[in-house]
């Protein structure tokens, strides 16, 4: 894992900061907190709402104002973030793996292989994620976590495979590759020993950033009306009901909208930061 510290300049003999990655790791470690304490940073309970507040602007008691439905808006919004980031994961958690195996297969194996998952790729990539998912998600009429991460998970493979692809062909055409080969070693020691570990650094530094558009486009197929339904806690749920109510009461579409922008931002910057540090080692 790349390091937080700063890393050596061999040019200067400075040590320089990675910006975008403590930047983001200091964001992420925020929502991680929200998500796995939301009890500890939330101002309020979030089931305790009351019609008598619905669309209450912000004050110095309650700095995001109330939703449509009386309930302190600021705590959704940490409740919120749980069923978000874990979507995120479990989509990267099933997509990951897959796209590992497809890649690393077709690249080592080649031939009719390479061919049919290369074809297959390409034909899926055809395919957006947000209007597959709009698709998929309009033929049922239940939406829970599973149905979202199933659908965005069965759109998110095709780039990964073909990062995964591209650097296990890099790296097998690399001579102390060709050595270990020329050598004796089997299919299994060489992929587990030389491939992996050189194609799996940019499947994360892809998945890190990719991770950013997972969180916009659940908020974008919720808001659209076929994502997540209530009553769970999301940010695109937030964004839907802040929508509806958008011309009364701007806090409700804001304050959703700009968590939602500083959470991609954070995805991005991980994925900028680690491929930098991955710049940096490969210099040294």
């Amino acid at each position: 894992m790349p390091p937080l510290l700063p890393s050596a300049d061999t040019a200067t003999g400075r040590r320089r900061w990675n910006a975008p990655l403590l930047v983001a790791t200091l964001l992420l470690a925020l929502f991680a907190a929200m998500a796995l304490v939301p009890a500890a940073l939330a101002p309020a309970d979030p089931r305790a709402c009351d019609l008598a507040d619905s669309l209450v602007p912000p004050s110095w008691a309650h700095l995001l104002g109330f939703d449509l439905f009386g309930c302190d808006l600021a705590a959704k919004v940490v409740y919120g973030a749980r069923t978000s980031l874990l979507l995120v994961v479990a989509v990267v958690a099933i997509a990951g793996p897959a796209a590992l195996l497809l890649g690393t297969l077709a690249a080592y194996v080649g031939g009719w292989v390479d061919a049919l998952v290369t074809r297959a790729t390409d034909v899926w990539s055809g395919i957006p994620l947000v209007l597959g998912g709009v698709i998929l998600l309009s033929a049922t009429d239940r939406r829970g976590v599973a149905q979202v991460v199933v659908v965005l998970a069965a759109f998110s493979w095709p780039p990964m495979v073909r990062i995964v692809r591209a650097s296990t062909r890099q790296v097998l055409a690399l001579d102390h590759v060709t050595a270990a080969r020329a050598l004796g070693a089997g299919p299994v020691r060489l992929l587990w020993r030389h491939v992996l570990p050189s194609a799996v650094r940019p499947l994360l530094v892809f998945t890190s950033a990719y991770a950013g558009f997972l969180v916009s486009a659940e908020a974008i197929l919720t808001f659209a009306g076929v994502g997540l339904q209530r009553p769970t806690d999301s940010w695109g749920i937030l964004l839907e009901q802040g929508g509806d109510a958008a011309a009364r009461a701007p806090h409700a579409l804001v304050a959703p909208s700009v968590v939602l922008v500083v959470a991609v931002a954070a995805f991005v910057l991980l994925g900028e930061g680690l491929r930098a540090a991955g710049r940096d080692d490969g210099s040294r």
